[in-house]
């Protein structure tokens, strides 16, 4: 008989957390899943699943305004937000049972509650004990706010989901990606945007032409984005919000929404008593097989703070299970992940950046920048960009980057050629589709002429 209650207990039932206890489960495993508030997590609950239903709504805006330049006559539309918002919780309760019963499915025990490391094998939940083999912490992040007077007046993407009212005015501080496709979603469906990001442009860390197109194309839709801004301080007048800047100018908006970080969710949950070290962003310290400094105790997903991706997550949490409950040993690979932005227009990127590619070694630059066929009858002054970076020496395809319609869709399949170590000239050698966006990836055969 087991000296434990059970052979794994998983701290959080988001994306990882599910993922590496249903499986367990599914291997015989005796599992319990703790989580304080819904089943499924971040991605699936408060962001990228919520903020897609959005997105989609607001594409239908410039859908309508699009289909006259292809004789459709649209009269008589309107929005209406709480009916979005309506629809997208339902969506999420559906969601959430969908998780529910795959824990079951597979005989997790759901404890709901806040749960707290006491030992390397002890959680506490709510006054509960909880024995297991192995702990698995899969807490995800948190977003993280400024110390600036007044900041009880700002909202995060977690409140920004669940606003009863569209607002007229919105300002949005930071320039990442949550930054960014709350801008579109809110600027298309009529409220006023402004985004403030202390750099000169738009999702550090991207291509610098990436980052360029994305913040001129958001501008052309009517997002006002101030550069080399930073906020001191935010003031309730009223039903109004005044945002003092550094510059000493004044903006007024009806909400204020702050995008300017996450955090590792490992505060207060007896890591740090029980011997597991995090790093100076607060993240769980972990090995290439998601073991932490206590052996039994293991991590993945965001508090982990390496790739802060679902699938990642996913990924992470199937490989601790293999290895530790199906003697099936497994590592993941971190090497040429995409991801995308859904920005109004989109971003998808997988590889390198032309920068980081140039950091080691001569690279040929592949690049165009063009107006999709949809827009030569919409009349909507939108343009795509697509970029190839090239490792002169081997011809391989180190990065693939793009800013335009459908390029989250487009840049998965190039994910598995970069995966494959595929060439420019194994790139050359494919047909295109005629006639799609998707062609130019393999048909840029003119290089970008070497700056002296």
């Amino acid at each position: 008989m087991s000296r434990y209650d059970y052979d794994l207990v998983t701290l959080g039932a988001g994306s990882g957390g599910v993922r590496a206890s249903r499986l367990a489960g599914g291997y015989g495993a005796r599992v319990a899943v703790v989580e304080k508030s819904r089943v499924g997590g971040t991605c699936v609950m408060r962001g990228c699943v919520p903020k897609k239903l959005l997105v989609y709504g607001a594409h239908y805006a410039e859908d309508f305004h699009d289909a006259r330049g292809y004789g459709w006559t649209v009269d008589g539309t309107g929005f209406d937000w709480t009916t979005l918002v309506d629809a997208k919780n339902a969506e999420l309760n559906r969601l959430e049972g969908v998780y529910q019963g795959i824990l079951r499915d597979n005989k997790v025990t759901l404890v709901e509650g806040a749960g707290r490391i006491v030992d390397p094998h002890t959680v506490e939940v709510d006054g509960r004990t909880l024995t297991a083999e192995k702990i698995l912490l899969a807490t995800g992040g948190r977003a993280v706010l400024p110390r600036i007077p007044g900041i009880e007046h700002a909202i995060t993407s977690d409140q920004a989901l669940e606003l009863r009212r569209l607002p007229r005015r919105i300002v949005i501080v930071g320039g990442g990606y949550i930054a960014v496709e709350f801008a579109g979603i809110f600027r298309a469906l009529g409220s006023e945007v402004t985004e403030i990001i202390r750099a000169d442009a738009l999702l550090r860390g991207f291509d610098e032409d990436v980052r360029s197109m994305l913040g001129s194309e958001m501008e052309k839709k009517g997002v006002v984005i101030r550069r080399g801004s930073t906020v001191r301080s935010l003031e309730k007048k009223g039903d109004a919000l005044l945002l003092a800047l550094a510059d000493g100018e004044t903006l007024e908006a009806d909400e204020v929404l702050y995008a300017t970080g996450r955090a590792p969710n490992t505060r207060d949950i007896g890591l740090e008593e029980a011997g597991v070290a995090l790093n100076d962003k607060g993240a769980v310290v972990v090995d290439e097989w998601n073991r932490s400094s206590v052996d039994s105790i293991f991590a993945v997903g965001d508090c982990t703070d390496r790739i802060n991706l679902t699938p990642i997550a996913i990924a992470e949490g199937r490989a601790f299970t293999e290895t530790n409950f199906n003697r099936n040993p497994i590592k993941v690979d971190y090497e040429n992940v995409a991801s995308a932005v859904f920005s109004l227009p989109p971003v998808a990127t997988v590889g390198l950046t032309e920068a980081r590619a140039r950091a080691r070694g001569p690279v040929t630059i592949f690049l165009t920048r063009f107006k999709g066929m949809r827009h030569t009858l919409s009349g909507r002054d939108e343009r795509t960009l697509m970029k190839l970076v090239v490792d002169k020496a081997t011809d391989r395809v180190l990065g693939c980057h793009m800013v335009g319609a459908d390029a989250p869709e487009i840049v998965q399949g190039l994910a598995i050629a970069l995966k494959c170590g595929a060439t420019k000239a194994q790139f050359d050698a494919t047909v295109g589709i005629h006639p799609t966006a998707a062609e130019e990836f393999v048909t840029m055969r003119v290089p970008v002429p070497e700056t002296p």
